[in-house]
């Protein structure tokens, strides 16, 4: 067996128990650990290795941090939680308007982007209402997964498939088939964690209103979100309308942060404060993810399954599974060319694009938002989510989640 996969099953084991001895480990340090085997065993070259990682990926998420650190810090995220979640008087209000606000934002803004700036406000909200913060996590990943099934933007994977994959009109396309299982999908979220935390559920909500802690820092916050959703919608407008030029992610991310490093004078102070080991996390994972794909064993699996790569059910279960081990993105540049050569339709993209990305709501690895968010959260308040805490609603929600889609796309 190749190194790099017996380096894969032992990253797998350690982010399950997360421990070594005494010493506790953390999601980024475990990854980073797996691409320093790779690389120092000569498994994948210096040169492949910084080839792998994705530049724009990268600042994107940098760009993000930033602009998620801006707002935490100027109050103005407080402020937001408050106007959006005030009307709920109860737990369950609370969670049914986190799950529904969350994914429909994630499909606009990309689930990476909610992620950031969603888990300093689920922890607020959680402390605030005295609600378990690992039960408002799990609806804030699990939410901003599925939410950006329905859309083209909501995703990198989604991206790829609506330009390389033949979809015409690709908007209305994803809307048109995936809409209503995605809405349905989040109805499934909310009955799973509600069963799970029954007792949590009986409460009345009081909301307070806090005020703006850095007026100055929160009027740039506000010139940077109207800047981030004219390039969205924007992006929306050169995809839909077919235009021969592109609004690239990095422009996305990082031209909203302008307002914000150039004209605050806490610039320095919110950069410091990014999230530096989840991009560190991301890094090595790109690194880790080609090695892994080198060996070939992966493909090698699915040329060996000897069913039908158009099948629906054929592209969901793959989707999921192989996500775990080789991540969506590069899972959908895979199996996107196989599609395309034996001739798939419509129905088909929207299968890969649905099976490869409520895969991160099967294991904690199936999403990078998973791990953004865990990050975040362990930052903030010291709480995090187990392997097995996330497998345990994570599992039968997954197994839900693949037959609503398949229903829907068969």
């Amino acid at each position: 067996m190749p190194l790099p996969i017996i380096v894969l099953l032992v990253v797998f084991v350690l982010i399950a128990v997360r421990k070594i001895g005494r010493v506790r480990l953390q999601i980024w340090q475990i990854m980073t650990g797996a691409a320093s085997v790779v690389l120092l065993t000569g498994q994948i070259t210096p040169q492949h290795a910084l080839a792998a990682i994705n530049i724009d990926v990268m600042l994107f998420l940098l760009g993000m941090f930033v602009l998620g650190q801006a707002l935490e810090a100027s109050g103005y995220l407080t402020h937001l939680s408050y106007r959006l979640f005030r009307r709920a008087r109860s737990a369950d209000e609370l969670l049914l308007l986190l799950l529904l606000g969350m994914g429909l934002a994630s499909a606009l803004l990309m689930n990476d982007t909610v992620a950031i700036v969603g888990t300093p406000m689920v922890v607020a909200l959680a402390r605030a209402h005295r609600l378990p913060t690992r039960m408002l996590m799990l609806a804030l990943a699990f939410a901003v997964t599925i939410g950006s099934v329905m859309s083209p933007i909501g995703n990198p994977q989604n991206l790829l498939i609506a330009l390389n994959g033949g979809v015409s009109n690709s908007f209305a396309t994803f809307l048109r088939h995936l809409l209503l299982p995605t809405l349905l999908n989040l109805l499934v979220v909310f009955v799973i964690l509600r069963l799970y935390n029954r007792r949590e559920m009986a409460c009345t909500l009081c909301h307070v209103e806090t005020g703006i802690a850095d007026p100055h820092l929160a009027r740039r916050c506000q010139v940077a979100m109207g800047l981030l959703l004219v390039l969205v919608f924007a992006k929306i407008a050169a995809i839909a309308l077919c235009l021969p030029f592109d609004f690239r992610l990095i422009y996305i991310a990082l031209l909203p942060t302008l307002p914000i490093l150039v004209g605050s004078p806490r610039r320095w102070q919110i950069v410091r404060q990014v999230d530096w080991a989840t991009l560190l996390f991301f890094a090595a994972m790109f690194v880790f993810m080609e090695s892994v794909w080198e060996t070939g064993v992966i493909q090698s699996v699915i040329a060996q399954v000897g069913v039908s790569v158009t099948a629906t059910r054929m592209i969901l279960g793959v989707s999921v599974l192989l996500s775990q081990l080789i991540s969506n993105v590069p899972l959908v540049a895979l199996y996107l060319p196989m599609l395309l050569e034996a001739g798939a339709g419509t129905k088909e993209m929207m299968a890969l694009a649905a099976g490869s990305t409520i895969a991160g709501n099967l294991l904690i690895l199936g999403a990078a938002s998973n791990v953004i968010i865990i990050h975040n959260a362990e930052k903030r308040c010291g709480e995090t989510l187990t392997f097995w805490e996330f497998a345990r609603a994570g599992i039968p929600l997954t197994a839900a989640n693949v037959l609503v889609y398949w229903v829907f796309l068969r």
